[in-house]
């Protein structure tokens, strides 16, 4: 808006000076041929800002990382496409009694194409084609409008002529351009909810939705444990009175991502029953083709989380797992205590309610406050367990007020030799009782982006400070054997 506020400035004064109509279709060239180069240059230009702004400003990385790029990348051609509307209505005002009615005309148009420009490219463009593709999509169709008034007055027809037919070759050829670059991926999508990355192993396939740092979801070819969260998820069962591997359960999924909690389950608790809901077909898609979920592993629902609740066809369950919070992307309506109050109605009686929360910094974390008080606000008995190796806390709720003493029971229970025996240990070492319920979220105020937004540039600062201790320690650890070797 900034920019285009500089154009409209800058437009309406060289309209004044130069009143040309080759001037400004020159301008809408220059723009045009400035957002195709976007797609090749503007991930190398955000590695290389993000890591000048990591020497000089790690505290606001985020946020500064974040406008200065956007500054880089997306300035130049919308101050060009700001300077537009002036200079048309400069040349276009050719009688002064029909001067409004030529600029309600002119920013008429102006207001139809932001509607345009904003929702094409989020609905249409962009789950279609991807975020490169649409950057060449909507450049070459400015190519084509200076190409048609060059045409038209016979002018730099054969420059402009280049550019669209070379703007047009880039965009039907199957161009690889990884954002990721530093990844080796075995697929690289784009959804209308999500980017997508698959990327494998030797003993595992990993989904990532976020370019930077976290997996999502993984399958593990020969069928252990992950490593992952999804480990120490698997004790909510466990919570329930009289359970054993062996009884009947029915879970519910809300952010089944591709299944590997619900390929767990049926590994470690065979009689299991899962619904599984997943706002994104894209995933859905890949949930079959690369991580091998089966029919018999999950009934996947594509539809959003408290939707699907409210629907007549969600039943009861033992198990309500959450695990819709990754990263930045905290959906508001699914961290209130309205939502909660209706998970809980699916509950059977005794049954537990597991929440993934993928956000933790050294710092104070409001978010995991916010989120296991509200739960407290609605469930008798709340019990969360930071995993150490990662930045993921679990929370396990329940109605029944001795589900602390069941746990410890059931685990005990445990054959000496199953996989579950060491996790079962580590989530009764590290449960974590919640007895307040002051800070709570509501369908009226859940300030989820702001809070997230916070913390997520702590965990980035914390990722930063790390990597710099290790620079140090790698520096010093060089400098101690070269004075060894003197």
């Amino acid at each position: 808006m900034i920019s285009l506020s500089i154009g409209n400035v800058l437009g309406g004064r060289s309209a004044d000076k130069y009143n040309s109509m080759n001037r400004l279709y020159l301008i809408i060239w220059a723009a045009a041929l400035w957002i195709a180069v976007i797609p090749f240059v503007g991930k190398y230009l955000i590695v290389a800002i993000t890591g000048l702004l990591v020497l000089f400003m790690p505290s606001n990385l985020l946020i500064t990382g974040s406008a200065i790029s956007c500054l880089v990348l997306f300035s130049i051609p919308l101050i060009g496409l700001g300077m537009v509307s002036p200079y048309l209505v400069k040349i276009g005002v050719t009688d002064i009694e029909n001067t409004g009615k030529t600029a309600g005309k002119i920013y008429a148009m102006n207001t139809i194409g932001s509607i345009i420009g904003t929702f094409l490219p989020t609905f249409v463009t962009i789950p279609t084609f991807g975020t490169s593709k649409t950057f060449l999509i909507f450049s070459l169709v400015l190519n084509l409008v200076c190409l048609t008034y060059f045409i038209l007055t016979k002018a730099k027809v054969f420059r402009v002529s280049i550019s669209v037919i070379i703007i047009f070759v880039m965009l039907m050829l199957p161009i690889s351009n990884s954002y990721a670059f530093w990844k080796d991926s075995v697929l690289e999508d784009e959804s209308l909810y999500n980017y997508l990355q698959v990327t494998e192993d030797t003993d595992s396939v990993y989904l990532s939705t976020n370019v930077a740092f976290g997996v999502q979801s993984v399958y593990k070819k020969n069928n252990k444990l992950s490593g992952l969260y999804y480990d120490y998820a698997l004790m909510a069962p466990q919570f329930i009175k009289n359970f054993n591997p062996n009884s009947k359960l029915d879970l519910l999924i809300l952010g089944n991502g591709t299944g590997t909690y619900a390929k767990q389950s049926k590994i470690y608790y065979p009689n299991i029953k899962t619904d599984a809901v997943e706002i994104d077909p894209k995933i859905v898609d890949l949930s079959k083709k690369y991580f091998d979920l089966k029919d018999n592993e999950a009934t996947v629902y594509e539809t959003d989380g408290r939707t699907f609740l409210a629907d007549k066809q969600c039943g009861m369950y033992d198990v309500i797992m959450v695990d819709a919070y990754h990263d930045i992307t905290i959906p508001f309506h699914m961290v209130t205590k309205e939502f909660f109050t209706e998970v809980s109605k699916h509950l059977k009686p005794g049954g537990v309610i597991l929440l993934n929360i993928n956000m933790k910094s050294k710092g104070d974390n409001p978010i995991n406050q916010y989120l296991s008080q509200t739960v407290k606000s609605v469930m008798s008995k709340v019990y969360t367990c930071d995993l150490s190796s990662s930045t993921n806390v679990l929370l396990f709720a329940s109605n029944d007020n001795d589900m602390l003493n069941i746990f410890e029971n059931n685990i005990n229970k445990l054959d000496t030799s199953s996989p579950l025996l060491e996790v079962s240990q580590y989530v009764k070492d590290n449960l974590l009782e919640t007895k307040e319920s002051e800070l709570i979220f509501t369908d009226e105020v859940a300030p989820v982006e702001v809070l997230g937004q916070s913390l997520l540039n702590d965990m980035v600062k914390d990722e930063v400070d790390s990597f710099k201790e290790m620079v140090n320690f790698k520096e010093n650890g060089i400098k101690g054997i070269l004075e060894l070797l003197k």
